[in-house]
């Protein structure tokens, strides 16, 4: 059975594309190899995964003769019609057209003429002949062509920099496979991720994996084995060890005999500036740390610690939670015994930020599965409420009539199942499932928002969010928010500084204007828990928290697997010191009720 992530699986489908577009196939046809290739590529669960449940045709545009050959790669690796379409063209073809602004039919056209068939350093190659001059040759380029793919290759060169990281949801599934295959051999006793990935970075360099075991070096020849290694860079002898895998990422692990493993642990989640001023505390009582325990530097009596509470308390310091170990006051906090009592999921009693697939026809992307699988869902992990955001309706599809009166046959459907529909009870509080109805509603450049007047009387609430521009200068940039979030309706800023990590920067914007603001005028600021989202920041929501703001994290999901995000929302809540009187989806229904909808 082949293994091929999600990634590698779009590649696949746009490859296909590229060679259909070149070969000037049916345009309906490409454009469902591009569109299955987008939903596989964002979607949270692995492919493989549905496809072990028979569920491929779940994702929005694997139609039956996509589902079909997918059956085939993943059973034998190769698909017989892909092989086919793909395979007069160029291997070094599929890599040009990574380049932005370089299309299927140029990238044939540039691989024919310069001759740059193989796809081993074909973007190198295409940049020396731009640099050499040889592109603008080429009839139909000239010079302005050739320098715009020059800088295109640039800017593609730094965007490949900033994309080697891996989000947090990247690493998550990469340590969990790693781990996962670990655990299957016997001698393993404990295996726990390290590093940045423990303490929920939004994103992730290396993995790094710590296993307790009395049997090193059979835990290492095993670990050197997993089937997606590509080389083995170290292999130690009882320490450490390190692979790169067929995906370019590379793990390493750390051996650690029973005893030891709060030590360990400690030692290498970091950050390393948490560290330092730990080891700086240390020697104010004649300690020294390391990655095996603590030392007394007078008596020379080394000590051991199984546990990292252990390791903590031995320094007269609480146990400090990994997402808070950045040297940001955590260790003064613990010292002092007031560290903040951090959100749980469990906590968490509803989602104030869904897309379901009503017949909106949205402004943005519409959510992918019905109303109704959504509330089940919601129902089955005891939620007490739901909101349902879609984007608002497009202005160019429709007319004010006709946009109130969609949101009105909304809310008409809303109504009867919040006041006499069993289905949606919620077993443990014994009530039905209530549900908002809302809107996520663009904020124009001009702080205008997206839906006419009269809409708003049918809405329980609203969020506002940013979704195109996001290059204005700081003073119109604050402007346009403060306008947008002034409507008394709009009760959350969704996904506030409008970043994608690794993909688009956040907005330039004045923090401190618009906190008190929102300060000042109630508003709650999201947490959107999207691993390609994670916003707010980690600084901005303390920074948030300080000011008595209050915050909502969300899963802005787009189709019912994404609903199973919230914990990363709820990481990165974490991370920004939240306790759970900071959310306001911790509140039981009656107090959200209450707020969302004076």
């Amino acid at each position: 059975m082949s293994q091929l992530t999600n990634k590698e699986i779009s590649e696949i489908l746009r490859r296909v594309a590229t060679a259909l577009e070149i070969k000037q196939g049916n345009r309906f046809r490409i454009t469902a190899f591009q569109k299955a290739a987008d939903n596989i590529e964002k979607n949270p669960v692995e492919l493989v995964a549905l496809w072990q449940k028979d569920r491929l045709r779940e994702v929005a545009g694997v139609g039956e003769s996509i589902a079909k050959n997918l059956d085939q790669l993943f059973k034998t690796g190769y698909s017989k019609d892909f092989d086919r379409i793909t395979k007069s063209v160029p291997g070094a073809v599929f890599f040009l057209t990574t380049i932005p602004g370089i299309g299927p039919k140029t990238a044939y056209r540039l691989s024919s003429e310069l001759k740059i068939k193989s796809p081993d350093k074909a973007i190198k190659k295409l940049f020396l002949a731009g640099k050499n001059k040889k592109i603008r040759k080429i009839p139909g380029f000239g010079e302005k062509k050739e320098q715009k793919i020059l800088d295109d290759i640039k800017a593609w060169k730094q965007k490949q920099k900033e994309s080697q990281r891996m989000t947090l949801y990247e690493a998550d599934q990469l340590a969990g496979k790693v781990i996962n295959y670990l655990e299957k051999l016997p001698t393993v006793l404990e295996a726990k991720p390290l590093g940045s990935l423990r303490r929920r970075n939004d994103t992730i360099g290396d993995i790094d994996i710590a296993i307790k075991t009395k049997q090193p070096q059979e835990v290492i020849d095993h670990f050197t084995s997993f089937p997606e290694t590509k080389k083995v860079l170290v292999k130690g002898q009882k320490g450490s060890s390190r692979i790169l895998l067929t995906n370019q990422k590379q793990v390493d692990l750390r051996i650690v005999p029973p005893g030891k493993m709060g030590s360990m642990m400690q030692h290498f989640t970091g950050s390393k500036a948490h560290n330092i001023t730990l080891r700086e505390l240390a020697l104010k009582k004649n300690l020294s740390l390391s990655e095996h325990g603590i030392k007394n530097l007078n008596t020379k009596k080394a000590f051991s610690f199984n546990k990292e509470q252990a390791f903590y308390h031995f320094l007269d310091l609480d146990w400090i939670p990994p997402e808070i170990r950045e040297n940001q006051g955590e260790i003064e906090a613990a010292q002092n015994k007031n560290l903040p009592k951090l959100i749980n999921l469990k906590d968490i009693k509803g989602d104030l930020h869904v897309h379901s697939n009503f017949p909106i026809e949205s402004s943005h992307d519409s959510g992918q599965d019905s109303s109704r699988r959504i509330l089940s869902w919601a129902i089955r992990n005891h939620y007490q409420y739901l909101a349902f955001t879609e984007h608002n309706p497009s202005k160019s599809k429709h007319n004010e009539k006709e946009i109130i009166a969609l949101i009105k046959r909304k809310k008409k459907w809303i109504e009867p199942i919040n006041y006499s529909n069993t289905n949606y009870k919620n077993s443990r509080t014994n009530k039905l499932l209530f549900i908002f109805n809302s809107l996520e509603i663009d904020i124009n450049p001009s702080g205008k928002l997206a839906l006419p007047k009269e809409a708003f009387n049918y809405l329980d609430f609203a969020i506002a969010g940013i979704h195109s521009q996001f290059n204005l200068s700081q003073d119109a940039m604050t402007k346009r928010i403060i306008r947008g979030l002034s409507h008394p309706k709009i009760k959350i800023w969704a996904h506030p500084t409008g970043r994608m990590i690794g993909k688009r920067p956040s907005i330039e914007a004045n923090w401190d204007q618009i906190f008190l603001f929102c300060k000042n005028n109630n508003k709650t600021l999201e947490i959107n828990a999207s691993p390609g989202r994670l916003d707010l920041p980690d600084f901005l929501i303390r920074q948030a928290i300080n000011q008595k703001i209050k915050l909502a994290i969300n899963t802005d999901s787009h189709n019912l697997s994404q609903l199973e995000l919230m914990s990363y929302g709820v990481y990165q809540a974490r991370r920004g010191w939240a306790q759970k009187g900071d959310i306001i989806n911790t509140w039981p229904l009656d107090k959200i009720k209450k707020f969302l909808l004076s």
